[in-house]
């Protein structure tokens, strides 16, 4: 077994045996033990209670976190015309139409979000393969295929977060930066969570909300009280 660094093993005891704690208490552990020489992200996982095998049990959503992600979010647009000008004016990074599907194509992918509008998704469709295992497909029920480019750009550079379920009922994403103010990361937990309680699906039995554990980059990750946590 590998010998654990000073910093590793002095985070490790900090959070030994503190399990199921307020979103306040955790926040403040991992932050405090977020001691890298970069800035963290702080990372939130919930693990539910769906089989995202079944259509009627996944679960997908995107939300706006009070207090942003921390991250600078690269946005690309599939638009042509107008639409394409709307894109650049609101500060998308790339924008193009076949151009950039060949882009993609060729196995470039320079950005964390795709917006497209919907006369593109015949050229964006042909792209499913490269862009869904990435969660970058852009899709209606989250806002990303739309006419309204420029509301979806701003939503994007504000610190919006799309969440989708994986294998095994897992959603996580990243909800700031060590750097952040405890009280803004605990809004941005509390906004996540409760968008994650708001798309639980029709198909979902028993127990929805099974674990909610957080986390920074390089920090030993401590559990929430899932009843508190979700205002049960």
């Amino acid at each position: 077994m590998a010998k654990l660094g000073k910093r590793t093993r002095a985070a490790r005891e900090a959070v030994a045996g503190k399990e199921n704690l307020s979103v306040e208490e955790a926040v403040a552990l991992v932050k405090a033990n977020a001691t890298s020489k970069f800035d963290e992200t702080i990372e939130l996982a919930l693990n539910l209670g769906v089989d995202t095998r079944h259509a009627d049990q996944m679960v997908r959503g995107v939300v706006g976190l009070p207090n942003g992600t921390g991250k600078a979010m690269r946005v690309a647009v599939f638009a042509r015309g107008p639409k394409a000008d709307e894109a650049k004016e609101a500060g998308a990074d790339i924008v193009g139409a076949e151009d950039l599907m060949e882009t993609v194509q060729g196995g470039t992918i320079e950005f964390d979000r795709c917006i497209a509008t919907p006369d593109m998704m015949p050229i964006v469709g042909r792209l499913g393969k490269v862009l869904g295992p990435r969660n970058l497909m852009p899709n209606p029920k989250v806002g990303t295929v739309t006419m309204d480019v420029k509301a979806a750009v701003e939503a994007a550079k504000g610190g919006e977060v799309q969440f989708k379920a994986e294998k095994g009922g897992v959603v996580h994403a990243g909800v700031g930066k060590a750097s952040f103010d405890e009280a803004k990361l605990v809004e941005n937990v509390r906004a996540f969570i409760s968008a994650v309680a708001k798309a639980k699906p029709s198909g979902a039995k028993g127990t929805y909300m099974k674990k909610i554990a957080l986390s920074s980059t390089m920090g030993p990750g401590v559990t929430l009280d899932v009843a508190a946590a979700a205002g049960e």
